[in-house]
């Protein structure tokens, strides 16, 4: 098989089109025909030697989801068909013609959405589910502010609060972008080139504050979402691409009884994802297409994936970005 190799760590140039073998599969895993693949941040930290693969997945070929067909089947693996459409988060070796897929981590594709457009979602539908509903502890009629609010975690935070009966405040980096934010959903969005969210924030809510922050930027929106959230409101990091260093005012911690947490998802276990792909199946998949919808900026062949990552590096995008092979 063909796939998408870091011929060594650096620039997009460093990703090379390479023959494989294809995967053997466990007895508890699924063979996918790989028609699309998401692009996301974590793939071009591994690009540049700053995320390393776990144990057991290829350690040159990023991608941590795919859309295609079941084309082989593990022995213990009873609720899928071949020939089945299928979605999957993986820990792993995306960008290529096959991935071999624990079956806890497959989906269904949602009613009423292409192959194509399923790509996109398990990598950021998975990690707003995590943060936000399961760590976070989201609660109906509660208050979100989502930074990156025209990022792929972006659009599916806004449309999944929404949809789940949530406010949703958001953050952008240019006026088409707040647009965007304000169409999927949220009832304000600041362009934070242009004005200081925390004050646009304040001037919006009045008394009021935020309950959850959904952060990836860090360093100084440290002390900023902090002073925007309620009572018993909760911080939640899941990236920090501005500064892995935030000041924090440790007495506001305690007098408000903030939370201040965080996880990245790659790490995690079979069974703790497979718990969040049922989740989401059960609470979110239904909700398609009538209240969210996939957001794709565009789509490249595979053999132009430095391409891609060019376009993600410079944040010019709205929504996915994909492969397609």
């Amino acid at each position: 098989m063909k796939a998408v190799v870091i011929t060594e760590a650096g620039a997009p140039d460093v990703l090379k089109i390479k023959e494989r073998s294809k995967p053997k599969i466990g007895k508890n895993e699924i063979l996918i025909k790989v028609r699309a693949i998401g692009i996301n941040r974590p793939d071009i930290a591994q690009r540049e030697g700053k995320y390393p693969a776990p144990e057991g997945v290829p350690k040159d070929i990023p991608g941590l989801e795919v859309s295609g067909w079941v084309a082989d089947l593990g022995e213990n693996v009873k609720t899928w068909e071949i020939g089945d459409k299928i979605c999957a988060l993986l820990a792993g070796g995306g960008y290529s013609e096959y991935v071999a897929a624990p079956q806890e981590q497959c989906l269904t594709i949602p009613e009423g959405l292409s192959l194509e457009e399923a790509a996109s979602l398990p990598e950021t539908f998975f990690t707003v589910w995590n943060n936000v509903f399961k760590i976070g502890n989201f609660k109906k009629n509660e208050t979100v502010l989502v930074h990156g609010g025209s990022s792929g975690i972006g659009v599916s935070a806004i449309q999944m609060v929404k949809a789940m009966d949530g406010q949703v405040i958001a953050t952008a980096g240019s006026e088409e972008k707040c647009e965007t934010c304000l169409e999927l959903g949220a009832s304000l969005a600041i362009n934070y080139k242009k004005q200081d969210f925390e004050t646009k924030i304040k001037e919006h809510l009045g008394s009021k504050r935020v309950d959850i922050v959904l952060d990836m930027v860090g360093g100084s929106y440290t002390m900023k979402n902090l002073r925007l959230l309620n009572r018993k409101g909760r911080l939640i990091m899941i990236n920090a691409m501005e500064n892995r260093m935030g000041e924090v005012d440790l007495l506001r911690i305690m007098t408000h009884q903030l939370v201040i947490t965080g996880s990245t998802l790659r790490p995690q276990s079979k069974e703790y994802k497979g718990h969040i792909a049922t989740q989401l199946m059960e609470e979110i998949w239904p909700l398609f297409p009538d209240k969210i919808k996939p957001v794709i900026h565009t789509a490249f062949p595979m053999a132009e994936a430095a391409e891609a990552h060019r376009l993600l590096e410079s944040s010019k995008h709205i929504g996915k970005i994909l492969l397609l092979v």
